[in-house]
């Protein structure tokens, strides 16, 4: 596991996007099993104040095709962590060169059902901005109760985060 990492929140940086979308160029160009890349996370939420870390889910057609092409994405500068703890996913985070966390990846198999999950969160708090708010709000909580250690922070928020899911789930659904 990754060790933990301070947590820093900033203000929405409507530069995010443009770098998500850099990333998600980056890795498209590792062929076509990569099927597309989300930007997910709050730093895809419009006016959300978060970590300055962009989370990408790149949706591949095969895991063990990713697998396969593990040595060009540490190539583009991810390290490499395996499923870290969910099963049928790849992690990886890109650190720039003073060793700050940039990028994560969320990677999944098309038809994964942690994608549903990824795309309701984000496309509920973008569309429900009070929900949004109440989510910053949680977010500064975590992050007061444990400013040093990223891992604790979401620990202390995932409680708020999964009944959101499921309210996001069924919304994103109908």
């Amino acid at each position: 596991m990754p060790p933990p990492i301070p947590v820093e929140l900033l203000p929405y940086d409507a530069v995010w996007p443009a770098m998500a979308a850099d990333f998600a160029g980056q890795l498209r160009a590792l062929g076509g099993f990569i099927v597309d890349v989300h930007h997910i996370g709050s730093t895809s939420v419009p006016g959300l104040s978060a970590k300055p870390i962009i989370d990408l889910m790149p949706v591949v057609t095969s895991l063990s095709e990713l697998d396969r092409r593990r040595p060009s994405v540490i190539a583009l500068g991810f390290d490499w962590h395996g499923e870290l703890g969910m099963a049928g996913r790849r992690y990886c985070t890109l650190s720039d060169r003073d060793g700050q966390r940039i990028a994560q990846l969320h990677c999944f198999e098309e038809g994964s059902p942690h994608i549903a999950r990824h795309l309701a969160f984000r496309d509920y708090l973008r569309a429900h901005r009070e929900t949004a708010r109440a989510y910053e709000q949680e977010k500064r909580r975590a992050r007061d109760l444990h400013p040093n250690d990223s891992h604790a922070y979401t620990d202390a928020k995932d409680a708020w985060i999964r009944k959101l899911e499921s309210k996001a789930l069924i919304w994103y659904k109908a």
